[in-house]
């Protein structure tokens, strides 16, 4: 099944940035073939739903390697099976909407 998440992965017990653990994550994402798009305050990520859960629990796996003693994930997902859909459409539907009357 196809879907499509919003996750924020917050490392805890690192310090005041985080960065260097998010690219990590990134990375891991982008390895497992799936679609990403980082945002300010997560990554939304894109793909078939056991892949997308595997990479989410790689990146806590490859984090506590590195240290990280404690983790805390926040995720937002959805499917649909109407009709096919990717983040780009997402956010392309809604840039649409936001344009003024011609």
């Amino acid at each position: 099944m196809h879907v499509i998440a919003d996750v924020c992965i917050i490392p805890l017990g690192v310090g005041v940035s985080v960065s260097a653990e998010i690219a990590l994550c990134e990375r891991i994402l982008t390895e497992a073939g799936l679609s990403t798009r980082l945002h300010a305050y997560g990554t939304n990520v894109e793909g078939e739903w056991d892949q997308v859960f595997a990479a989410v629990k790689r990146c806590h796996e490859a984090l506590h390697i590195q240290g990280v003693p404690r983790i805390s994930t926040n995720m937002r997902f959805g499917t649909r099976i109407d009709r096919g859909q990717n983040i780009e459409d997402k956010i392309r539907s809604v840039e649409e909407k936001l344009k003024p009357p011609a």
